[in-house]
């Protein structure tokens, strides 16, 4: 199977080197047993990979079991995990089994492993390394075959540092590290995600699938996505739900995503021997925006002055507010060269506000 028919295969998303390199590590590893731990920020989609593991591996037929560590409250993880017996405690009306032996001859994945409490980590150590555990209240021990995938995104080392994760159990589950990057280290799969869940979407809907115009492809660009790809996908579905017109547009976007806010710089920036592209724009997007609130200061001044001298006398000339707008975001637009989401940074004001001012003095 080649990495493009894994990718179909898996719905796996994206054209990037990262994404590409990542597939290909993970095909490398899917075939064999080993405990496998996979990083990544929440939404990046580790369990999709976790999918993808198992069902390339010759545990395809056998049963997937996922399970939150942080979801499931502490008093009955282990329960959870192991099973019980009946009155082996109070609520335990019958036997029950555990999420191990229900994968058995399958995978466990353990997500958020990170949040396992101390005591239940030592125990799943164990039956990890012996592949046997004990049922609560049980006498005897069960023989499980599985292999365990976990995942967080924490970084364990710095846990097992702050002695919040067991150093036996974090050298035990990381034999092999997978990292799925963050979306705002692959942006050139964005449009490919984008279209992917208007498809899914609309025919999940049975609706006709809405076109994704280049503006808005910019705009999902520009973009940090702080939620990744779950991020993606729910604003995507959310324009699609309140769209109207068949299109979607950078407005059907600007007012579902917030962009952050840049902190004040000084104003005497420092100056670096060796600055990145980005470190040059950065500094001309700080120097534009000191001129602009200068400009909108002086301005500001001005329609002040004029309205004091109308006020004494009449036939003085007063400026239209319209007019005095209309110039600022036309001064703003050439000012950030024409990126509307660093002209409307510049004015204080949203995207979806900008576009409508925009449209409002036909400017272009």
């Amino acid at each position: 199977m080649t990495i493009e028919q894994f990718k179909k295969e898996f719905e796996i998303i994206g054209k990037s080197k990262e994404i590409r390199d990542l597939v290909d590590i993970t095909m490398q590893v899917a075939k064999s047993d080993i405990s496998i731990l996979i990083y990544g920020e929440s939404g990046v989609g580790k369990e999709i990979f976790a999918r993808a593991i198992h069902g390339y591996s010759s545990r395809a037929n056998k049963p997937l079991v996922s399970v939150n560590c942080g979801a499931i409250p502490e008093g009955i993880l282990e329960s959870e995990l192991f099973g019980h017996r009946k009155g082996s405690f109070t609520g335990a009306v019958g036997s029950r089994k555990g999420y191990f032996e229900i994968a058995d001859g399958g995978t466990l994945f353990l997500d958020e492993i990170a949040e396992m409490p101390l005591t239940t980590q030592v125990k799943l150590l164990r039956a990890i390394e012996t592949k046997e555990f004990m049922r609560l209240g049980a006498e005897t021990v069960t023989k499980v075959d599985i292999r365990i995938i976990a995942a967080t995104n924490k970084d364990l080392q710095k846990e097992v540092n702050a002695k919040k994760f067991r150093e036996d159990l974090f050298f035990r589950l990381k034999a092999v590290t997978l990292s799925v990057p963050p979306l705002r280290k692959r942006k050139g799969d964005i449009p490919e995600l984008a279209e992917y869940f208007i498809s899914k979407y609309s025919e999940a809907n049975k609706i006709t699938p809405p076109e994704l115009t280049m503006d808005a492809i910019e705009l999902l660009r520009e973009y940090p996505w702080p939620g990744n790809v779950r991020e993606l996908k729910n604003t995507v579905e959310t324009a699609i739900t309140l769209n109207r017109n068949g299109k979607l547009d950078a407005s059907a976007f600007a007012s579902l995503i917030i962009m952050p806010e840049e902190e004040s710089p000084a104003r005497n920036l420092p100056i670096f021997l060796k600055r990145s592209p980005e470190d040059v724009d950065r500094e001309l997007l700080y120097r534009a925006l000191f001129e602009i609130k200068k400009d909108l200061i002086e301005l500001k001044d001005l329609i002040y002055r004029k309205n004091d001298e109308a006020a004494t006398n009449p036939e003085n000339e007063i400026f239209a507010l319209d007019e005095i707008e209309k110039e600022t975001i036309k001064n703003a637009l050439n000012k950030a060269r024409g990126n509307k989401r660093n002209a409307a940074r510049l004015l204080n004001i949203s995207e979806r506000t900008l576009y409508r001012k925009i449209k409002q003095y036909d400017l272009k």
